[in-house]
């Protein structure tokens, strides 16, 4: 309530009805990724089950604890198909520990390429998992606290069950209604990313890094922009290794960098001779760093290489 109190201090001038906040109800990826493309087969979605399959190329939604096989999505060598049976949060943590995630599908080739490997491995025709889950009214910085303040007889999902994202009604004492995403309202944002570097315990591999990061935090962390890179540099100044990993990695067979979210890297700030494609895909598979002194240039050195690393906790 105290951060309610501020917040209609801040934005209760009169002239304003309603305010849009950080909390939703939807479908995401379980990298994180908002959920754009979606592909799901007649009469879902009418029930509260909360985790997706992929049947002939369709999504349907199931309870998460049925045991199923599912599809994790590996860096180096594409999608791979686990066949054997394990409730979604377990199929999700087999694939982070072994891999990288459970797989992605945001778009029609991606489906038809997921589609394809379940009907190469799956004679059965069984439901096979897919990295889709919805987790009722959740923040947008995924911070876990339970408050809420809905108005009376909210939330309802409206007509058309479709209002999915939460607003502040601030005449009526700031009770929270939920709306379609199609309304135009003045929002409110805060700073809320916080950088979590490890340099007080064993230093770790990239995908040992990578591990502890989504086991104890949200993932390694990715550098989108400048003000991320200088936030990136203020911290690794304290590094105990020349080098700090980053949650990039080379996609050799397509010559491309990546950030774990699958966002491919627009802004760049390589150091000289980095950042290409290595001579030999096989030879030794490459990550990025960040220096830790100079001016904090991005170098791409072999996963193996034991080092510092910075987890994001939004």
């Amino acid at each position: 309530m105290n951060d309610m109190n501020e917040l209609k201090k801040s934005v209760n001038d009169g002239r304003v009805e309603f305010v849009w906040i950080g909390l939703h109800d939807e479908w995401q990826w379980s990298s994180g990724e908002p959920a754009l493309y979606l592909n799901w087969a007649t009469g879902q979605l009418k029930g509260r089950d909360y985790c997706a399959v992929m049947k002939n190329g369709e999504w349907h939604d199931l309870p998460c604890n049925d045991r199923r096989p599912f599809i994790c999505n590996n860096t180096n060598t594409g999608l791979v198909f686990i066949n054997q049976t394990m409730n979604w949060r377990d199929a999700q943590r087999y694939c982070r520990q072994n891999h990288i995630d459970l797989v992605s599908v945001r778009n029609q080739d991606e489906n038809q390429k997921v589609k394809k490997i379940i009907s190469d491995n799956n004679s059965s025709g069984s439901f096979v998992w897919i990295g889709l889950f919805r987790d009722s009214w959740q923040w947008s910085d995924q911070s876990n606290t339970s408050f809420r303040y809905w108005k009376s007889g909210q939330p309802d999902n409206g007509d058309r069950g479709d209002e999915k994202y939460a607003v502040i009604e601030l005449k009526a004492k700031g009770q929270w209604h939920d709306f379609s995403c199609t309304y135009h309202f003045p929002f409110v944002c805060h700073d809320v990313f916080v950088l979590h570097a490890v340099f007080d315990q064993e230093n770790l591999t990239w995908s040992e890094a990578l591990r502890y990061c989504t086991q104890n935090h949200v993932d390694l962390v990715s550098v989108h922009s400048e003000e991320m890179q200088r936030r990136v540099m203020n911290v690794v100044k304290r590094a105990s290794t020349a080098a700090v990993w980053l949650g990039l990695h080379n996609y050799c067979i397509m010559n491309m960098w990546l950030w774990l979210s699958g966002e491919t890297v627009c802004y760049q700030n390589w150091a000289p001779g980095n950042g290409t494609k290595p001579e030999n895909c096989k030879l030794e598979k490459r990550k990025g760093a960040v220096q830790s002194g100079g001016d904090q240039r991005w170098i791409s050195l072999p996963e193996t290489h034991k080092l510092n690393f910075i987890c994001s906790r939004y």
